[in-house]
């Protein structure tokens, strides 16, 4: 057994022998724990984790592989999609860095620890007691209020499960404000006595509903008649005989053997990024003030900055610091909340930090300390081992702590040294002593105290300070200072608009994530916009062209192409709904890319409920291109439903500029907002750039709600995007045209094509079971064909060739069009296309070979002049 010892002696024994304390249960409790002694009127004893990283330092490999270890568990208990559903809790102060490591280890869960600190504008989600610890409550302060909400398992976590009062003191709380089905109890160490043991089962059963325990070893205390007296008369004995709290100048304490080999067991399956040392991220190491620390208050700092005594303690003058770059927006622990995609970027900005604090480290330390701070104990925990890859050195953790304990210099007491120093936080309850465990005279070259700026106050800095303490018995300081995370209160997105008030949809076909901008003049000539376009000076969502009013003789070719294609609409619906059912999700959410995307959106909902019997929520929200998805809309889906069920959703493909804009969209979501499990994946009707494999075909045919914009699209206009009327918090806007509702076809275009739903249904599930057995791998030939296209009619420019039926048409209706390839051959699908060019004076030039039925040009380097002020295109 790799037992941790103290010159071969458990860090329990000198406790045990005089308290007559012992542990009792599975082996590996002595390397786990230790023994000390603390004033606490309820409980004399304290049991020391030696893999915590609280007050024992330790590996940080071992610390975070161990909470690491019993996520994977807790994963495996509850399965994928449990798992997805659940939400981690842990405790403060000494469990926050543990839940954390568990949450990461679960790798689908959100965290949130309680805290002791009020962050002021945080509302309160709920609150507990600890009813043995010397500070007993705990607030819950999450930035989404719904994070507790969920249905899902709800995963606890505490350091030590000893009598189970906090654990069932936060279920009583919490149940009777969100109650849930299942509970999952985490701890390192399961210390209950025989009579504790039922309660939580009877607990369960009282409350209807599952309880599990896990932990990494299970056993008890036994304690013999009188210990609290004994205890509390050994404490006053030893304080009043003046026993050094710290260690004797020159003593090197000894300290738990690292478990190097439970780490390396526990450690391969963590998913973490790698841990290279990137050239050039080294910071700047700076001296710490000596005149009177700086008095302005940084962003997300709290306390009330005083100045700093004028004569500062002379061994300051050995305390560095240095910037490590946190990432911006990146909270700094889980006081209110950690995403999965917090977690995805720290993993991707660590190496960068500990490469800039190495930096800042003396080239010849052979010994380093990484000291957190009381509840900000997983991001030092994550820079500690992250230094740990890179340096050639011994790397510790630890962290500094509000609770009070008897130090004794004996190899069999777990406490050797204890630094006492001023809270430094201006913490609530008023000023108080602070505590930093067996660093005093443990001999290390460097100590690196990680804090955030909340704590980055005169109090620190002062003579007595931490750092000046620190100083006393180490040669180098450094400090690293965390950006403290206050959520900005956020604005409140208002509800979906929905017709008739906003198009001429049902209420319940479609929710658009739109502001309405109906009573903004925002229509330019076709040909000014064009100018303005191609000449950089505007983007094309910055105003709207004017609707285009089909002709007599038009909307006829459009009611005849509808009767024609019904059929074809009606399997190509059902099929891509049928595989977005079977792959996707089985109750999805339905986000249409507006307007295109919408009434393909509401028939694949319609189709739902014919061949299902499902109510699929269905959602309009604004992409423009260049500028990405609607972010507040995407903020607007995560805090009402699952990212994961969300199926965005698009009428066609054309060379597939969309499929790329919204994947490189949800990319930056997910680094500036940290909320992952969008999929940006399209749904389409057609596919004739095989740009997606989630589609109902890839012919180019005719999709007669092509032919038309408003008029069959719920008299919505195209969506708007400017700084003057889209602010920060704002969704996309857009218009409702209700002048045009005499005019209006949306609704007659999905009635004709669900009429058809009963007559395709055999058909759509031969396509579908063909489809799902097909290699549906994009080959994107249609960008292919777009890029050949642009250099052989010396366009060199890639958004004015587009491709397809739809797009085709598009160009002729709001764009300048130069000419139209039509494939040879091409019959009634381009009657529409021929009308539209005919009336614009658009040649039409037939091409032999071309992956589309037609693509559309639009006139390079366009002007004015170069067309006529009537915009027809120049004949060459």
């Amino acid at each position: 057994m790799n037992k941790a010892v103290n010159d071969g002696v458990w860090s329990g024994s000198w406790v045990a022998e005089r308290l007559g304390v012992e542990l009792l249960g599975d082996p590996e409790l002595t390397d786990l724990l230790g023994l000390a002694l603390r004033r606490n009127p309820k409980r004399a004893h304290l049991l020391v984790s030696n893999v915590l990283g609280k007050h024992v330092p330790q590996s940080p490999t071992v610390v975070y592989g161990y909470g690491f270890t019993l996520g994977r568990r807790v994963r495996e208990l509850l399965g994928t999609e449990e798992s997805r559903r659940a939400v981690v809790l842990g405790y403060a102060e000494t469990a926050t860095g543990l839940g954390h490591a568990v949450a990461d280890g679960i790798a689908l869960a959100p965290y949130l620890h309680s805290t002791r600190r009020p962050v002021p504008g945080v509302a309160t989600a709920g609150g507990f007691e600890e009813s043995h610890s010397h500070a007993t409550s705990h607030l819950l302060l999450p930035e989404d209020p719904a994070l507790l909400a969920g249905e899902g398992p709800l995963v606890l976590v505490d350091d030590e499960f000893s009598t189970g009062n906090t654990v069932l003191n936060t279920i009583r709380d919490l149940h009777a404000r969100y109650p849930r089905g299942r509970y999952v109890v985490v701890a390192l160490v399961d210390m209950r006595s025989a009579a504790d043991a039922g309660r939580l089962d009877e607990f369960a059963a009282e409350i209807g509903a599952r309880v599990d325990l896990v932990a990494a070893a299970s056993g008890t205390v036994s304690l013999p008649t009188g210990v609290l007296e004994k205890g509390q008369e050994l404490v006053a004995r030893y304080e009043a005989g003046n026993h050094s709290s710290a260690a004797p100048s020159g003593l090197v304490a000894q300290f738990p053997a690292p478990l190097k080999d439970k780490a390396a067991a526990a450690t391969p399956s963590i998913e973490t990024t790698p841990t290279p040392n990137p050239p050039g991220a080294r910071g700047t190491a700076r001296p710490a003030p000596t005149a009177p620390h700086p008095t302005d208050n940084p962003s997300g700092a709290r306390g009330t900055a005083r100045p700093t005594p004028t004569d500062p303690h002379p061994k300051n003058n050995r305390v560095t610091q240095v910037d490590i770059r946190w990432p911006k927006n990146l909270p700094d622990g889980g006081r209110h909340g950690f995403t999965p995609g917090h977690r995805i970027r720290l993993d991707r900005a660590l190496p960068a930090m500990a490469a800039r604090l190495a930096e800042a480290l003396p080239e010849d330390a052979t010994r380093i300390h990484i000291l957190g701070f009381e509840e900000l104990m997983y991001a030092p925990l994550r820079l500690a081992r992250e230094l740990e890859q890179i340096v050639d050195a011994g790397v510790t953790y630890s962290t500094t702590t509000r609770s009070p304990v008897l130090a004794v210099d004996d190899p069999g007491y777990a406490i050797r040294t204890r630094l006492t120093f001023p809270a430094h936080d201006t913490p609530a309850d008023g000023p108080g002593d602070r505590y930093a465990y067996n660093i005093a005279g443990a001999g290390f070259d460097a100590v690196v105290a990680v804090l955030d700026d909340t704590a980055d106050t005169p109090e620190l800095h002062a003579p007595d300070g931490l750092l000046a303490r620190l100083a006393e018995h180490t040669p180098h300081v450094v400090l690293a200072v965390i950006p403290s995370y206050v959520p900005e209160r956020p604005a409140m997105l208002p509800d979906p608009l929905r017709g008739p008030a906003f198009s001429s949809y049902a209420p319940e076909e479609v929710g658009w994530l739109l502001q309405d901008l109906s009573d903004v003049t925002l229509e330019a000539p076709t040909e000014e916009r064009e100018e303005a376009i191609q000449s950089g000076g505007a983007h094309y969502a910055e105003s709207l062209p004017v609707e285009y009013q089909p002709s007599e003789q038009y909307q006829q070719l459009f009611h005849t192409a509808l009767d024609e294609a019904a059929d074809r609409l009606a399997l190509a619906v059902g099929a891509v709904t049928e595989l977005v059912l079977a792959e996707r999700s089985p109750h999805p959410v339905l986000v249409s890319l507006a307007r295109a995307g919408t009434p393909v959106g509401v028939l694949m909902r319609r189709w739902a409920q014919h061949r299902h019997g499902l109510d699929l929520p269905h959602y309009a929200v604004s992409i423009v291109r260049g500028r990405g998805i609607d972010a507040n809309a995407l903020r607007w889906l995560a805090a009402h439903h699952d990212p994961a069920d969300v199926v965005f959703v698009d009428g066609w493909t054309g060379k597939g500029a969309i499929t790329r804009e919204l994947t490189e969209a949800i990319r930056e979501f997910e680094e500036s907002d940290g909320i992952t499990g969008f999929d940006p994946e399209i749904a389409v009707l057609a596919d004739p750039g095989s740009c997606v494999k989630t589609y109902g075909t890839r012919e180019d045919f005719l999709i007669p709600s092509a032919c038309l914009n408003s008029t069959v699209s719920g008299l919505i206009s195209r969506t708007v995007l400017r700084s003057d009327l889209v602010g920060p918090h704002d969704f996309h806007g857009a218009k409702f045209y209700r002048e045009l509702a005499g005019a209006d076809v949306s609704v007659d275009f999905l009635d004709a094509v669900a009429a058809r739903f009963p007559e395709v249904s055999d058909a759509v599930t031969v396509l579908a079971k063909e489809l799902l057995a097909a290699d549906r791998t994009p080959t994107w030939e249609g960008w292919a064909a777009v890029e050949r296209i642009s250099e052989e009619y010396g366009i060199h420019d890639v958004n004015l060739v587009k491709p397809g039926v739809g797009e085709t048409t598009r160009v002729l209706l709001r764009r300048v069009p130069w000419k139209i390839l039509a494939r040879a051959g091409a019959g009634a699908d381009l009657d529409h296309v021929r009308l539209l060019a005919e009336q614009r004076g658009v040649p039409v030039e037939e091409v032999a070979e071309l992956p589309y039925t037609c693509v559309g040009l639009i006139h390079p380097k366009y002007t004015r002049g170069a067309t006529g002020a009537d915009g027809k295109a120049v004949a060459v």
